[in-house]
């Protein structure tokens, strides 16, 4: 009930005129519910603008790291060369530094690829999912190795033997990753708010900072919460769709 009251009082919020702000007395479910803070804020503000952006770089970013992921983790829990327990001690450490500390040269990177102010600056610099490649590693630990042996005598080469063999092993996995990295690319706010300039090209998060100030409303957060509450239903989604998957791959990855 603590988890899920919150999420009820926004739907609740965004069902009143004004949001709760408006009222002294606090209440379970609005006395006359209106749609109307949803018409207000769909009408003045592109809100389908937000909601596509923020849907092209969690849905893009989350592809394109899953496959690093898998491939980097696969590299490391297989392969044995020169180096590789110092290289994933780096990749852990790098666990430890703040975002706000490789903030500056991250953004001077992005400025200098002309990439500032579009969805692929977002993107790009957040493929390399270092949690991810740990728990893409715990769980390729888990492949037996005779299994791999036995495609390669069979004459399967190495990209065929990670398509074809480990792959299709590795369903709780996936859902693992597309459902972390799909949660934090949606709800990211500091680096795309850095990035990303033109009030069409914001995402979700970022956009709805810029509610709270807009004069536009009388009461801000009716449209804040209407905003809100439309945003939450992909995540509701994805999590739905890989909650199996989900649960199966935190149990496996030795993450209990």
């Amino acid at each position: 009930m603590l988890m899920i009251f919150p999420v009820y009082w926004m739907a609740v919020s965004a069902l009143t005129p004004g949001g709760q702000s408006q009222s002294s007395e606090f209440y379970l479910w609005p006395s006359d519910p209106t749609l109307a803070n949803f018409d207000e804020v769909f009408a003045t503000q592109p809100v389908w603008h937000w909601l596509g952006n923020s849907m092209f770089i969690a849905t893009v970013g989350t592809a394109l790291s899953v496959c690093v992921s898998l491939g980097a983790g696969y590299a490391l829990a297989k392969y044995s060369f020169r180096g590789r327990g110092v290289l994933y001690a780096a990749f852990l450490v790098t666990i430890m530094i703040p975002i706000q500390v490789t903030l500056v040269p991250a953004f001077l990177m992005v400025a200098r690829a002309g990439l500032v102010d579009s969805p692929w600056a977002v993107i790009l610099p957040t493929l390399f999912d270092v949690v991810g490649i740990f728990i893409a590693r715990q769980f390729m630990l888990g492949v037996p190795d005779a299994l791999l042996e036995a495609a390669r005598i069979d004459g399967a080469g190495e990209l065929r033997t990670f398509v074809r063999v480990v792959l299709p092993t590795c369903g709780p996995l996936v859902g693992v990753l597309v459902i972390l990295g799909f949660m934090n690319r949606w709800n990211d706010f500091l680096w795309p708010l850095v990035v990303l300039q033109g009030n069409e090209n914001l995402t979700v998060p970022v956009a709805l900072s810029t509610l709270t100030n807009n004069p536009a409303f009388s009461s801000p957060w009716g449209a804040v919460m209407a905003v809100a509450t439309v945003t939450v239903l992909p995540l509701l989604l994805v999590f739905l769709v890989f909650q199996r998957q989900f649960v199966q791959g935190i149990a496996s990855t030795g993450i209990k």
